[in-house]
């Protein structure tokens, strides 16, 4: 039998390296790093790959197509220039699937947010790509995803560690537009991942948080304005760090390999059925419903 590449026209010109290396991590063994931190690259906005890629955001908008691959599009030289997106993408409001496989990509900005049609977002073999920001919450069309989870910290496959995030500048002279990625993740943060309130020149609230996105759970990095919008964060998925966390070689994760995960069963004739948990194995490809009772009806 033979299977037909899914990605074939997501892929573009060849002929060159179009990705760096990331040795950030193991991502095919549990090996927990010495230290972890953000990439801390630039983007050259000079470059040609990142004009190339600006135009090709402002032809998206012109003709409103629902299906964005702008990699494919792009030579292996220019791939490999793209390390972040452009605040624009917040004009792609009619896009609902956006291609990024096999970028060069370690950010993605909270701009992706206002990308509201958005159905479907494939980072896949990303492998650069270890986190995503809460903005992509507000993509209340998103249902379908397909990334590389081995690449993204606290994974369940490996656990790798979240990079240790910084507390506020007590003196308060930060300058939001121009901060050191490799600390903060980003190079700009203004406005509050949660209330969309503007950040104070202290620097933001910052916290990890795992939750699911679509088809998969992702780190998601949080910009808060206040402790109290950190308090409002939902409830972290299942099977992984329960409550917002600064990240750091010190907090406790579970352990690789499994997760818990809530089954979906349906009522036998004549019977009610009560389920405490199912666990699933990865590594046997099995899931065992380690409690189950058929209760009569009454």
């Amino acid at each position: 039998m033979v299977f037909g590449n899914l990605w074939a026209d997501a892929v573009g010109p060849g002929g060159g390296v179009d990705r760096d290396r990331c040795e950030c991590f193991d991502q095919f063994r549990p090996q927990q790093p010495k230290h972890v931190r953000f990439h801390d690259e630039r983007q050259d906005t000079s470059a040609a790959g990142w004009r190339h890629l600006l135009a090709l955001i402002e032809e998206a908008v012109a003709d409103g197509r629902e299906v964005f691959r702008p990699l494919a599009v792009l030579s292996p030289d220019e791939r490999r220039e793209i390390v972040t997106l452009p605040p624009s993408i917040a004009k792609l409001v009619a896009v609902k699937h956006l291609v990024l496989y096999g970028s060069n990509l370690v950010r993605i900005p909270p701009e992706i947010g206002a990308m509201t049609s958005l159905e479907e977002f494939s980072p896949y073999t990303s492998r650069r790509l270890h986190w995503f920001p809460y903005e992509l919450t507000r993509c209340g069309m998103l249902r379908r995803s397909t990334v590389s989870t081995r690449s993204v910290y606290g994974n369940y496959k490996l656990r790798p560690p979240f990079p240790r995030l910084s507390g506020l500048d007590a003196a308060g002279c930060l300058d939001l537009d121009d901060l050191d990625p490799g600390v903060w993740g980003a190079t700009a943060v203004r406005t509050c991942s949660i209330c969309d309130q503007p950040i104070s020149e202290a620097g933001p609230h910052q916290v990890w948080i795992s939750m699911r996105i679509a088809t998969d759970v992702l780190p998601l990095l949080v910009n808060a304005c206040s402790s109290a919008c950190i308090q409002a964060l939902p409830r972290a998925a299942e099977g992984y760090v329960l409550t917002p966390h600064k990240g750091g070689l010190d907090v406790v994760q579970p352990a690789p390999g499994r997760r818990r995960i809530r089954p979906r069963l349906s009522l036998p004739t004549g019977g009610a059925v009560e389920a405490r948990h199912m666990t699933f194995c990865p590594s046997r490809a099995a899931s065992v419903v380690s409690r189950l009772m058929v209760l009569p009806t009454l």
